[in-house]
């Protein structure tokens, strides 16, 4: 029986599993929504809780602590600032795990883990939009062409 034994080893190390977990709830307040397998989600749950809690406190100590975990200063201020005020009022449960179907290739449970009362457009933080050729990338096709003659 494995009673007393708190979380699930997911096959890692635990210097792995710390440095998983912790991309991932970088990821998590970034981006505010993740697909990942469904044990890993489960997991990742009560470690957000926790890091919102403690960003709600807003202070030095709470700044320094998130910074400890998180290794990342936008992070902690994303988290400080922003979803500090969003679940101001929430007492708990910041964190929503949806099933999502079965991978193809090794037919692992799949799940999303996002934020409740996420913002939408966060998703699309990296996403670089598609803008028309530079003049620099123009004048470089325009000489490609002049130097390739057809031929008669």
């Amino acid at each position: 029986m494995r009673h007393k034994f708190g979380q699930r080893k997911l096959n890692r190390t635990s210097e792995h599993r710390k440095a998983l977990f912790k991309n991932m709830l970088n990821s998590l307040i970034r981006y505010e929504q993740l697909t990942t397998t469904l044990p890993k989600a489960k997991e990742l749950k009560p470690i957000v809780d926790k890091a919102i809690t403690l960003g709600k406190k807003n202070t030095l100590q709470s700044k320094k602590n998130l910074f400890a975990e998180l290794q990342s200063k936008a992070s902690v201020d994303k988290l400080s600032k922003i979803l500090s005020q969003r679940y101001e009022k929430r007492k708990g449960g910041y964190v929503r795990v949806i099933k999502a179907g079965f991978r193809y290739g090794d037919d692992a449970p799949m799940a999303v883990i996002e934020l409740v009362d996420r913002d939408i457009q966060a998703k699309k933080i990296d996403v670089k939009k598609k803008t028309a050729e530079s003049p620099k990338e123009e004048s470089k096709t325009a000489e490609t062409k002049k130097k390739i003659k057809p031929k008669k």
